[in-house]
């Protein structure tokens, strides 16, 4: 009795040295350089105009594509963005009321006979056939411009003038996100916690109609 009651302290000594070393390691290893390096998703620019079909909304967004990302769509898989924006028209009385809300899906893949990269942009989830039969197909060279164009969120058609009203300023609120939920269902389960994944923004602004001539 009285060795093994004489050996738990020694081996609760050990133990608290062999956690110490362990944190010391784990303090001293480089973080990933994504992690350490890569700025986050910010919208970058907002414009609102009228045309005399609509109101448009166009908006600019920067993000860097991490390599993790980059090495998924080499193997062919496709990866998704969704762009969404909301106007609201300011009440004094009430809450403020929606007026506009559109979206805009994207799908971006690598065409290996190609080598070339796809883009698709639908108003609705490009998800098996559906969305392909209304989207827009881009082709690009390469990747980098391919994200250019996924980049700058050109013309969101928001509404006729009539629906949006003739306030002098307009309030709206523009997100655009990596959409994770739409990759293979192996692949979602892997990007839980990383944060190479998350890639999103939003910005509420109020902007003044600018009128094309």
């Amino acid at each position: 009795m009285k060795n093994a009651e004489s050996a738990r302290p020694r081996r609760a000594v050990l133990l608290a040295v062999f956690l110490l070393v362990w944190a010391l390691m784990l303090a001293f290893l480089p973080a990933p350089a994504a992690a350490q390096n890569r700025p986050g998703a910010a919208i970058t620019q907002m414009r609102l105009e009228q045309s005399d079909d609509g109101v448009y909304l166009s908006a600019a967004v920067q993000f860097e594509l991490p390599s993790l990302v980059e090495e998924v769509l080499d193997k062919g898989i496709a990866i998704y963005f969704v762009a969404e924006a909301e106007m609201y028209q300011e009440r004094w009385y009430w809450t403020d009321r929606k007026v506009a809300q559109v979206t805009r899906h994207m799908r971006l893949a690598y065409q290996p006979l190609t080598r070339r990269w796809r883009l698709n942009v639908s108003p609705v989830p490009i998800t098996g056939t559906a969305g392909f039969g209304i989207s827009l197909n881009q082709n690009f060279d390469s990747l980098g411009d391919a994200l250019e164009a996924i980049k700058r969120i050109g013309r969101l058609r928001m509404g006729d003038a009539a629906e949006i009203g003739d306030d002098p300023l307009h309030q709206v609120t523009f997100r655009f996100r990596l959409d994770t939920s739409q990759l293979p269902r192996p692949f979602q389960i892997g990007v839980v916690g990383q944060a190479d994944w998350n890639i999103s923004a939003e910005r509420t602004a109020r902007l003044a109609l600018e009128k094309q001539r």
